[in-house]
């Protein structure tokens, strides 16, 4: 499951991974914009995260993480947004990744500066759906999805995970020749 956490809407997508086959199962968006405040927005974001993951129980979510942008403000609520997010996650001890923006663009795209627009046409292409346009922060979560599947298949995330060659090679016999 992805999470483009924020205070006013927050995205989620749901994939389903069988062996090296992916496939989309759901997504959509929590719309927090009547809330009156923002800690009644932050108590929406847990009560929304403790829904979705009881209903879809995602063996491990990816979140985007908070990016610094013209207005310091705008980080700290995204912050804590994100941090009622994860707490639902690590209360049912599920695993938690989180990928910069740009990371997650990368990853669906190619390009780290692509328009939600372009994550989203990608997106549908990826996943053989269709969508219509006002799903873009929910596509932006299911691009946080791919982006961790994406992650975890990399022959080199060993490597990464352990830190050296000499594991990678260990478990991965047969990719030596």
């Amino acid at each position: 499951m992805g999470i483009d956490p924020g205070t006013n809407l927050l995205g989620f997508g749901v994939i389903r991974v069988v062996g090296k086959s992916v496939s989309f199962v759901d997504m959509g968006v929590a719309d927090m914009r009547k809330e009156k405040d923002h800690f009644s927005k932050l108590r929406k974001v847990s009560e929304k995260m403790d829904e979705l993951l009881d209903f879809y129980s995602p063996d491990e979510l990816s979140v985007e993480s908070p990016f610094y942008g013209k207005n310091p403000q705008v980080m700290l609520k995204l912050g804590r947004a994100q941090g009622a997010a994860l707490t639902a996650a690590l209360k049912r001890g599920i695993p938690v990744a989180e990928y910069a923006p740009r990371k997650a663009k990368i990853a669906i795209t190619g390009l780290g500066s692509a328009s939600k627009e372009q994550v989203s046409i990608m997106i549908q292409k990826i996943l053989d759906i269709r969508l219509a346009p006002e799903h873009l922060d929910a596509t932006d979560a299911l691009a946080l999805a791919l982006c961790h599947y994406y992650h975890l298949c990399s022959p080199l995330y060993s490597v990464r995970s352990s830190g050296d060659w000499k594991h990678f090679i260990e478990a991965n016999p047969d990719r030596i020749k």
